[in-house]
């Protein structure tokens, strides 16, 4: 992964769906703490990165314990 110069936004909420006039897209809808931010793909793209996420989902280790005050 490159270096960016700005840090990743958490992703409190997320929606999936296609507009009725337009069903070979799929709408990916992401909520941060600055808004929601639509993206669009056709199904080739969805399935790439669905395959993405759940490969890159599988590698990732188990979050470490919160520290007592």
């Amino acid at each position: 992964m490159t270096t960016r110069a700005v840090a990743a936004e958490l992703v409190t909420a997320f929606a999936t769906g296609w507009p009725e006039n337009q069903p070979a897209i799929m709408v990916l809808s992401l909520t941060t703490h600055k808004g929601v931010r639509d993206f669009a793909f056709d199904k080739e793209q969805a399935l790439l990165i669905a395959k993405t996420i759940k490969e890159t989902a599988e590698r990732l280790t188990a979050p470490k314990p919160a520290r007592g005050r």
